[in-house]
């Protein structure tokens, strides 16, 4: 009986994240309503709160999926030998997902979270996908230890999101969308170099 509870309780799960999923790809986390959620679902608004709790934790479980899928698109998108160049077709595979999908790509940064509060889970998807960077940055500084790495890892991801966010969102201070590549590459071979 258990195991069928269970069962019938992940199926929802389930349900429910892909009912989520669509309605942030189409419209943005801010239009996620339990009403709607549920009848997509198929169950009771009540049934969305015994699984979640609320409705950030479905974000969250959405956010979840949504690292995982952009970590496997990096992955994929990754070319070259060179440390810097795995780094450069990575930030355009991370600028081609978000310019994809940008309305779940949002969704991962609209989330009001210090790290202290997120999840383990969650924060092991953050990770995995920080790790991608970390790998050749330790090549191009052997020397550091991995805490250093990972402080350069953050700082290159926040360069790389600032550019892709403020040409994304086609904000004043941004360049051409045309021109975001260059930009990335601009920025990561500039920040590989240690004369």
């Amino acid at each position: 009986m258990a195991k069928a509870t269970e069962a019938r309780r992940e199926a929802l799960r389930g349900r429910l994240i892909e009912a989520a999923t669509a309605t942030i790809r189409a419209e943005g986390a801010a239009a996620l309503r339990a009403r709607a959620l549920a009848e997509d679902a198929g169950c009771s608004v009540g049934a969305i709160y015994t699984v979640f709790g609320d409705l950030p934790q479905l974000v969250l479980a959405v956010n979840g999926e949504t690292f995982r899928r952009l970590g496997a698109h990096v992955v994929a998108g990754t070319a070259g030998d060179a440390p810097v160049e795995r780094l450069v077709s990575m930030s355009e595979a991370y600028l081609d997902f978000a310019a994809s999908e940008p309305r779940l790509w949002r969704a991962l940064f609209d989330v009001q979270m210090t790290e202290s509060a997120a999840p383990d889970w969650y924060l092991a998807a953050l990770d995995r996908v920080l790790s991608l960077i970390d790998a050749p940055l330790a090549e191009i500084f052997p020397g550091l230890g991995p805490e250093e790495v990972r402080i350069r890892t953050r700082a290159l991801f926040s360069a790389v999101h600032g550019i892709v966010w403020l040409g994304l969102e086609s904000r004043i201070s941004a360049a051409p969308r045309a021109r975001l590549r260059e930009m990335i590459r601009f920025v990561l071979e500039g920040a590989a170099r240690h004369d």
